[in-house]
């Protein structure tokens, strides 16, 4: 038996799960011969980036290429502080995705992911004991929606763990609203926190025109915690983690000290939320922290060209005025 096999079990703080992409990025419209910057991404290499740099030890279950790229894929992973411990490699087609971004950070995608190696994600991956000791799972809507083996591989993964992270993430490219909705439904009830953007799939997903709606539907439907997620507005937080009883608070947005491309800023806002609770802070305050990485990646290009470290992190969050939690309509 080697040393290793010796060496007791440490369970993550936070486990991700989802497909990994190459992000091919340029400042201009898409054209031949323009220049371009090739980096990894996708929203579960972005949440689990900021979970790792908000102090949790993480986990990371992806399928990448058996094959130079994927490897390189791995050495970017275990770069940004991730555990490569639970990825998957096996022959297939590395996902991509170019993305433009203007100057003011809005982007416009295209991408090349059908069938890819990423999608071939399956309930076999999903390690019971994993998954079981972890302090929390984070999942999305683009890991259920790429096929019907990765979907199952999620519905798995909050079947066995204590706290079930789902960001809807809710992709018109990628599947139906009705799709999407029953997914939504589905795992509702298993959630320790769901977090939905408003008005964008608040609207489409739970038909609610204010986010106090859209956290009660959610509340109605199972889920134990929300965080509405508003843009440059703020968040909205609802649930058994606030310290009155399933109250709700309003934490604001904190500006960005720039905004060069705001890819993975609501990815960012997953996983520094979730990596915080995991490690002892209460909702309000683990959203204060997450609101303040978002303002701060999107300084950088690309889905994790710019990831804060907690020290960054938690002094900008001090930025929020004094009242920030209120109620809000």
């Amino acid at each position: 038996m080697s040393a290793q096999e010796n060496r007791p079990y440490r369970p993550f703080d936070v486990v991700v799960l989802g497909e990994i992409l190459v992000e091919v990025a340029t400042d201009v419209a898409f054209a031949h011969g323009v220049p371009a910057l090739v980096g990894i991404s996708g929203d579960a290499l972005n949440v689990a980036a900021a979970a790792a740099a908000a102090g949790a030890r993480t986990g990371l279950l992806a399928v990448l290429t058996d094959d130079d790229l994927g490897h390189a894929i791995a050495a970017r992973i275990r770069e940004l502080g991730i555990s490569d411990e639970l990825l998957k490699f096996r022959t297939g087609q590395q996902g991509v995705y170019l993305v433009h971004s203007d100057p003011e950070g809005q982007r416009e995608f295209s991408y090349a992911r059908s069938g890819s190696v990423g999608s071939t994600l399956c309930p076999d991956d999903v390690d019971p004991g994993v998954f079981s000791a972890a302090g929390a799972v984070i999942a999305g809507g683009i890991a259920c929606a790429i096929s019907a083996s990765s979907r199952a591989a999620v519905l798995k993964a909050a079947a066995l763990c204590r706290r079930f992270v789902f960001d809807p993430n809710f992709r018109p490219r990628l599947t139906s609203v009705e799709e999407a909705t029953a997914v939504l439904a589905e795992l509702a009830p298993r959630t320790f926190l769901v977090t939905p953007s408003f008005p964008g799939e608040t609207t489409a997903l739970l038909d609610c025109a204010t986010p106090k709606e859209a956290a009660g539907k959610l509340h109605a439907l199972g889920a134990a915690n929300v965080a509405v997620t508003c843009g440059a507005e703020g968040i909205q937080l609802d649930g058994e983690l606030l310290d009155r009883d399933h109250g709700s608070s309003w934490v604001p947005a904190i500006p960005a000290p720039s905004v060069l491309d705001q890819t993975g800023a609501g990815d960012a806002f997953v996983g520094t939320l979730t990596a915080r609770i995991v490690l002892g802070d209460n909702l309000a305050a683990a959203a204060r922290f997450g609101a303040a990485a978002a303002s701060l990646v999107v300084g950088g290009k690309g889905g994790t060209g710019f990831i804060p470290t907690f020290e960054q992190t938690s002094a900008h969050a001090l930025r929020t005025p004094e009242g920030e939690l209120s109620s809000h309509a």
